[in-house]
């Protein structure tokens, strides 16, 4: 189903690699077969709730070896956009998780909790399972007062083994709507990770080959750099909703792909 001219691999990761904590087929088997078909790949997700570590070992435990270096996140995405921006030591009010704090942690930022978010310099939210109102409202008011706003993404919802859940867009989206402003966006659909991600396999972007499961960032974002797109039906994405964003491929999952 791969074109021939494909070399190498974009791969989301929810929806494509796993639903929650379970894997979406034998993934040892799928990577074995993208390994002797001769390609390469890397994953760009939009989650930033962990570290390209902690990817790094969930991969491990389902039997698929690779390098920290091989995983992009939108945590990643932001750190770097805020380097660009911000002198070390800035102070950054945060609603995430650890995949978050540690990539700002890494560029030199200070992370500021509730008590001390009146110092913060600007507002960067993710996915937080430990969100609540203090929190929501700390960030309003820091935006309201003219605090940069960024975000790691703005996927309305997450794929779970039982149905879609809030995802990092839907919290983003009460900050939003709460101070009438927009947040920059380091994730898909803008072309940031991919462009990373490009870097990371050395190729060219006709032989690279976006894989995900929404239309809306994933094939957004490779159609917005020029790569060739796959649709694989395993996550959110469906193929009536296709018709509209015209992947080059459609697959029922990551594994037929592959075949």
């Amino acid at each position: 189903m791969i074109p021939s001219s494909i070399k190498a691999l974009i791969l989301d990761m929810d929806g494509v690699i796993w639903k929650g904590d379970a894997p979406i087929g034998d993934l040892a088997a799928i990577f074995k077969r993208i390994r002797e078909r001769g390609l390469k790949f890397v994953f760009a997700t939009n989650n930033g709730t962990k570290t390209p570590e902690d990817y790094q070992k969930i991969l491990a435990g389902f039997g698929v070896d690779v390098d920290a270096a091989q995983i992009v996140t939108s945590a990643l995405g932001i750190a770097f956009i805020l380097s660009q921006k911000y002198r070390l030591g800035t102070k950054i009010f945060v609603i995430g998780e650890e995949g978050i704090r540690v990539a700002l942690e890494e560029k030199g930022f200070e992370i500021v909790g509730v008590e001390d978010a009146p110092q913060a310099e600007a507002v960067v939210m993710g996915i937080d399972r430990g969100v609540n109102f203090q929190k929501i409202a700390e960030a309003t008011l820091l935006v309201r007062a003219g605090r940069p706003f960024y975000t790691t993404n703005t996927d309305r919802t997450f794929p779970t083994p039982r149905g879609e859940i809030p995802g990092s867009g839907a919290w983003v989206s009460v900050v939003s709507m709460a101070t009438r402003t927009d947040p920059i966006v380091a994730g898909k659909p803008f072309p940031y990770l991919m462009e990373l991600a490009l870097e990371r396999l050395g190729t060219l972007k006709e032989e690279a080959l976006v894989v995900g499961d929404r239309l809306e960032t994933d094939i957004a974002a490779g159609q917005a750099v020029g790569c060739p797109t796959a649709l694989v039906l395993s996550g959110v994405g469906t193929r009536e909703e296709a018709k509209d964003w015209n992947p080059t491929i459609i697959a029922e999952s990551l594994g037929k792909l592959v075949e």
